[in-house]
């Protein structure tokens, strides 16, 4: 018997977003609206991994995320929208199948009465894990992304 074994097209991995929430000390404090997505290399919303708000209505702050593909989803996104958290240490997790290539993880930060920042981290999807840190310089803290592909019996 003959078998041909094809690299498969589209690789599972999990995908862990490990970031911070600054403690900032200011009169007026409000906690960030936050959203991680991940883009193609056409920059297009491919997965959706969080999405912190206080109400919906102020998705449109979110002003990548909502140029880059927000605006169309229908709200909320189960198992992606939650509320704001406070600041601190938070990791967020999800299993995604994507074709390998050049991706982009995002992840943008905007706060009523604060500031805004939106950290890109470009890393190639393969069958190697992966693990890319970056630093924010107000709204975020360290943000350090970890992909693992998932094993095969």
């Amino acid at each position: 018997m003959f078998s041909l074994l094809l690299p498969c097209a589209a690789s599972a991995s999990e995908v862990r977003v490990d970031f911070e929430i600054p403690t900032i000390d200011t009169v007026e404090y409000h906690r960030p609206y936050i959203a991680l997505w991940i883009e193609d290399d056409q920059r297009k919303q491919v997965a959706h991994l969080a999405l912190w708000l206080e109400q919906e209505k102020w998705h449109r702050d979110l002003r990548s995320w909502w140029r880059r593909g927000g605006n169309k989803l229908a709200l909320p996104v189960d198992g992606v929208s939650g509320a704001t958290r406070k600041p601190g240490s938070y990791t967020v997790t999800s299993t995604q199948v994507l074709p390998d290539g050049k991706y982009t993880l995002n992840i943008e930060a905007v706060r009523e009465v604060g500031g805004r920042e939106h950290i890109k981290i470009p890393f190639d999807w393969t069958s190697r894990q992966i693990t890319i840190t970056e630093l924010g310089s107000s709204e975020l803290g360290e943000v350090s992304l970890t992909i693992t592909p998932e094993s095969t019996p």
